[in-house]
């Protein structure tokens, strides 16, 4: 029977605690337990800091260490205009927005971001830009809508699909917005990524619930590789060639990675999270996900890869 030392070369360590910096696939004892370590490639969910205000159908943007989670609603608060800044760590309450409002659009960073879109009744069409410090109305979407989704920078936005159904693109380039090519399939509570607004991915939405792909190209959209699981109120985050969909109805805790090409799942959130919520992420290795669809200060943080040390039973 080939043994351990016949395959690595040494016996199992034995030793009273777990090593500072274990390699993929160690084994030891540790006091009369077996352990391993091993890396997930498929990253992990941890908690991370929880928002002054508990809310949902928020709007967020920015990368997992420098985000904005705003607008919203909370428990018997009504509609939101409360803004915090993330710094990988903790929240900060920061200046308001000028108008209150839930399912609202985000595009940017946070030091040059947008929010736009959005309820109460009749949806808006109020597109204010932040600069680090406070927020500026600039000029009006075209068409007013909630549920849509958005993606790309301050002077370069995208602002696509909605409800009910809408199929209408808006790109917005620093002064205004113009009016350009629509979605293949007209849908809302949809979700989308993008790094610019000649380059960005929509997925998911209804009715029904959809696992429809679509890539745009600065001209028009394509139909690409569904999502594994249809839904709808997924969040999204990243680019159109590495991005993730996290929630949303059809998975509420489920995960999902794109290469480009096709999507992968990937490993479930502590939360599930139902409805839109503020999201964040540079690409399909980092993400923070932020309200849930009730009032909830909870985050979470995707990471890859994931580590973890695992304990052997004998069978």
């Amino acid at each position: 029977m080939t043994t351990y030392k016949d395959i690595h070369g040494t016996k199992v360590e034995v030793r009273d605690d777990d090593p500072a910096n274990p390699v993929n696939g160690q084994v030891w004892y540790n006091s009369g337990t077996l352990k391993g370590f091993k890396v997930n490639p498929a990253g992990a969910w941890a908690t991370g800091g929880a928002t002054n205000t508990g809310r949902f159908n928020n709007g967020g943007l920015g990368i997992q260490t420098a985000a904005i989670v705003f607008g919203g609603e909370g428990a018997g608060a009504g509609l939101s205009a409360a803004n915090e800044l993330y710094n990988g760590t903790a929240f900060t309450e920061v200046n308001d927005l000028n108008s209150a409002r839930r399912l609202s659009g985000g595009a940017g960073s946070t030091t040059a971001g947008l929010a736009f879109g959005g309820e109460p009744s009749p949806v808006s069409t109020h597109n204010e830009s932040w600069d680090g410090t406070s927020w500026t109305e600039l000029a009006d979407l075209n068409a007013g809508r909630a549920y849509g989704r958005s993606n790309g920078s301050q002077t370069a936005a995208l602002y696509f699909g909605g409800e009910p159904n809408v199929a209408s693109n808006e790109i917005w380039n620093g002064s205004g917005w113009t009016e350009v090519n629509n979605l293949n399939t007209g849908r809302g509570f949809l979700s989308g990524a993008g790094a610019s607004s000649t380059a960005t991915i929509a997925f998911g939405g209804s009715s029904p619930d959809r696992a429809l792909t679509e890539s745009f190209n600065g001209t028009s959209w394509t139909e690409v590789g569904d999502l594994n699981t249809a839904g709808k109120k997924q969040v999204g985050s990243g680019t159109y060639t590495s991005a993730l969909s996290y929630g949303g109805s059809g998975d509420p805790d489920g995960t999902e990675s794109w290469n480009g090409t096709a999507w992968t799942t990937g490993p479930n959130m502590s939360t599930g999270r139902g409805a839109a919520c503020g999201g964040a992420g540079a690409n399909n290795t980092s993400a923070l996900a932020a309200g849930v669809n009730i009032p909830n200060k909870a985050t979470e943080e995707f990471d890859i890869p994931g580590t973890s040390t695992v304990s052997f039973t004998v069978s």
